[in-house]
């Protein structure tokens, strides 16, 4: 059995000129050579447990895993083209990320993630994405 930290994840995403931050609780442990971090999104109801993530993490590839309201997959690879899918009650297709930028700073239980991409639905470009996502190990506070 693997250690697990609870930590605090900020997640900012630019599609063009649009930027959503959130911030969530989740928890980093650490099995054979990857980091994961999992967490659960708010889905498109708002109920908070929507849609629950996965993130295989090494130096050289990220893998977002999604389950729940929303089910996708998605691999980064610096420079590289890799498939992935996207499905929900309304749709589905397949996809393509094509990774322009992927850095990885980790230390302990904390880090920043920076990714970078173009993203490929139906043969064409469908938009262009950044993702920052800080990871910082969660403080137990007690109040007195």
């Amino acid at each position: 059995m693997s250690d697990t930290s609870r930590v605090l994840i900020t997640i900012n995403s630019r599609q063009g000129e649009e930027t959503v931050e959130q911030t969530l609780a989740g928890q980093l442990f650490r099995k054979d050579r990857a980091l994961y971090l999992r967490y659960e999104e708010p889905g498109a109801s708002g109920n908070p447990g929507s849609v629950r993530t996965l993130l295989k993490i090494t130096q050289e590839e990220l893998k977002v895993i999604r389950h729940g309201e929303v089910e996708s997959e998605q691999s980064f690879r610096l420079g590289s083209s890799l498939p992935g899918f996207y499905r929900s009650p309304y749709t589905r297709f397949a996809l393509v990320t094509h990774t322009r930028e992927l850095s990885v700073r980790m230390e302990g239980s904390a880090g920043e993630i920076f990714w970078a991409y173009e993203l490929e639905v139906h043969n064409a470009i469908s938009g262009h994405f950044a993702v920052s996502l800080t990871i910082q190990e969660e403080v137990n506070r007690h109040d007195d």
